[in-house]
């Protein structure tokens, strides 16, 4: 065997000569210091909170994908972060060449609140504004100058290539959007080249943010690096290279032909002279590399060598290891390991039975650290099937849903709200991202939507107020392209059946989105309707042959929807009033004021009375029109879209609308007479509610 001396001195070629290698590319390419968002004064928290920021991304030894997103601290001194490595990178040399970057940049940019810095295998940027998800194209381009292309089969190579790589990036995960490969020039090519590209983009880009990323990438390339026979492109969201020799190490094997052995001149490095290009700046840096033959033998050399020392030293060690270990002894506790290791097997195994799409199925342990534990602190609402947490995910936002272990309709709904939430990718409903499957535990991952629900701010008589009238004519509509994507566009036939104020969340550009589909109902595609022997719901939103006979349907949907347009529209939750002698609901209220021509007498006070009457007036007639009785003339969502878009589209007279004030006990349910006392079918899901972007807990009660 031999001694670890020995191994040392045999290794430490190696060593010298891949530490040059990397030094070659750590060439700290650019940087840019962004003034526009302010500095920072001696006595702000913002450097202390840059420095743990920075500190947790270049120390994290889980994340093994090369994308790193964190926050730290509060406004005005909140920090974000996002440090990006090339694809193929192993962790140990991307957090080394992050932490590099930490300590040039800071030192390059001392005061200001945003930068970022490239080098060729890492970027690194922080910001105190929010920046994941973000496409920023303001990149840098590279090239050689003596690199020419001398005919056309090059460049059209390159084109197909990059465009082949760029599918293959923008279809990656969250954990990775990469594509490389290498290809031979068509046969038109006199000089048998092999084109060597790579392309990314950061991981938390959608797939069109990533496309149009890289489009943009490759303008750029085209237009400085025109017969050019290398290019580079390193931007904040994505970054592009193309050379005539592998500079990456291939992840995959995906050569389309045989490439010939690279000649001295092919493995030669770039010129001394590089120019350095940005969108609007023709500004040149000069770097100089020194390569040869020399080294790359020694490398070949110093490779061999440590591969063959590796080999026997684990082959030995093995087979001692082998001989020394003790069989293991039968205990009780080995008998409870594989007992846990069964149900981890079928939790494992119904989990790939719920896959859907791209959910993903995150590990409970991830979840609790997410949570803090379940903290209370982090609680967002509860209900009768469970509690939903805020946490954080990679740096991401997220809002969980933990379904109660005593809830018998748990499973039911579990499986309900991931095949039917797994399916929808809409803009206007909430998004699931994955689930949790642990020893009796469901959990469900969602988008976090940061501005609570609908309802917390129509009805407030002083936040409403934020909310003028065009916000409210588009969320009207936004929320119908949602149901009419349930209704139709996702060919599903999907019936939300609690369709209210509280389960809409708002986001940041008071965009809103549909959430809660535990209680949702698939319908088979020739399937018009069903019925349940328990009603789920909330009164003042459930349509009446709902109520009274447990008939559901999209037309159920519509009826909901007629309400959700007469509270927005006037500011008032549809809840009984009494008025003289009489006791009143909205629909009522709005059904008296329509027949007597004034409509607008309903229409919120706090909005502006000469402002848009016209689609007032029409909102209130539509509203009408979703909640006629009669099932059969309400409108579809594919019409009252119509209707709420077009002025020309002519709108029929609504019938009255039904008196529930005093429901009819037609099912053995436990009926409220106020509004506020939901149902929950035996059928479905939960009916749990939430309301995002808040530490204020709600009950499912709450309406």
């Amino acid at each position: 065997m031999l001694s670890s001396r020995c191994l040392v001195f045999l290794l430490l070629p190696l060593f010298f000569t891949l530490n040059s290698e990397a030094n070659d590319q750590l060439i700290f390419r650019n940087h840019k210091c962004n003034n526009d968002l302010g500095n920072f004064t001696g006595d702000s928290a913002y450097p202390n909170n840059r420095a743990i920021v920075l500190q947790n991304i270049y120390s994290d030894r889980e994340i093994d994908y090369g994308f790193y997103n964190f926050s730290y601290g509060k406004d005005p001194d909140i920090v974000n972060a996002i440090g990006f490595c090339r694809g193929d990178v192993n962790p140990n040399d991307c957090r080394d060449c992050l932490k590099s970057s930490a300590v040039l940049l800071t030192e390059r940019c001392p005061v200001q609140k945003e930068a970022i810095g490239y080098y060729d295998l890492c970027t690194l940027r922080y910001s105190n504004a929010s920046i994941f998800g973000v496409m920023n194209s303001n990149g840098y381009v590279y090239n050689s100058q003596n690199k020419t292309v001398v005919d056309d089969a090059f460049n059209q190579t390159l084109s197909g290539l990059l465009d082949e790589l760029k599918s293959a990036a923008a279809e990656g995960d969250w954990r990775k959007k990469f594509g490389e490969k290498s290809v031979k020039v068509n046969e038109l090519n006199t000089k048998n080249e092999t084109i060597y590209g790579l392309v990314q983009c950061t991981p938390d880009l959608t797939k069109q943010n990533c496309t149009k990323c890289l489009d943009l990438a490759f303008g750029d390339l085209s237009y400085w690096c025109k017969e050019m026979k290398d290019g580079l492109y390193l931007g904040p969201s994505c970054s592009a290279r193309y050379d005539i020799f592998q500079f990456y190490k291939s992840i995959v094997n995906n050569t389309e032909s045989p490439a010939p052995q690279p000649s001295s001149q092919a493995i030669s490095p770039k010129p001394s002279s590089i120019i350095s290009v940005t969108k609007n700046s023709t500004a040149t840096t000069t770097t100089t590399t020194t390569k040869g033959k020399k080294r790359k033998l020694r490398t070949a050399i110093a490779i061999v060598l440590a591969c063959v020392v590796a080999g026997i030293l684990v082959v030995g060690g093995c087979i001692y290891c082998e001989r020394r270990k003790p069989k293991p002894e039968y205990t009780a506790e080995i008998e409870v390991q594989e007992t846990y290791e069964d149900e981890d097997e079928d939790e494992v195994r119904a989990g790939n039975d719920l896959k859907v799409g791209d959910l993903l199925q995150f590990d409970f342990e991830t979840i609790k650290l997410a949570t803090s534990n379940f903290s209370d602190e982090n609680a967002l609402g509860q209900g009768g099937f469970g509690t939903v947490y805020k946490g954080t995910l990679d740096g991401l936002d997220v809002a969980i849903k933990r379904l109660a272990n005593n809830s018998k309709q748990g499973e039911t709904e579990f499986k309900n709200e991931v095949l039917l939430t797994g399916k929808l990718q809409h803009r206007n409903l909430v998004k699931l991202l994955g689930f949790c499957l642990h020893r009796g535990e469901r959990l469900l991952i969602y988008e976090f939507v940061p501005n609570k629900s609908l309802d917390y701010i129509i009805f407030d008589p002083i936040k409403r107020a934020n909310l003028n009238w065009e916000r409210r004519f588009k969320i009207i509509k936004d929320i119908a392209r949602g149901l009419l994507y349930l209704h139709e566009d996702s060919r599903l036939q999907i019936v939300h059946r609690d369709l209210k104020t509280s389960n809409i969340l708002l986001d940041n550009e008071m965009n809103p989105k549909i959430t809660d589909f535990g209680i949702a109902k698939l319908f088979a595609p020739n399937q018009t309707h069903g019925m349940t022997s328990t009603v789920i719901g909330t009164y003042g939103y459930m349509a009446p042959e709902y109520i009274k006979h447990g008939e559901f349907s999209i037309k159920s949907d519509v009826f909901s929807f007629g309400v959700i347009i007469l509270e927005i529209v006037c500011g008032r939750r549809n809840i009984k009033f009494r008025d003289g002698e009489n006791i009143k609901d909205l629909l009522d209220n709005a059904w008296e004021n329509w027949k007597t021509g004034t409509s607008l007498d309903i229409v919120d006070p706090m909005l502006d009375q000469s402002f848009n009457k016209n689609e007032k007036m029409r909102c209130i007639h539509v509203g009408l029109l979703c909640v006629q009785e009669d099932v059969d003339v309400r409108p579809t969502m594919s019409s009252v879209l119509l209707m709420l878009s077009s002025t020309s589209f002519p709108l029929p007279e609504p019938s009255e609308p039904p008196f529930l004030m005093q429901p009819k006990r037609a099912l053995s349910i436990s009926l409220s007479d106020q509004y506020s006392g939901p149902t929950r079918s035996s059928d479905s899901g939960s009916g749990s509610q939430f309301t995002q972007g808040s530490t204020t807990k709600s009950s499912v009660t709450d309406q």
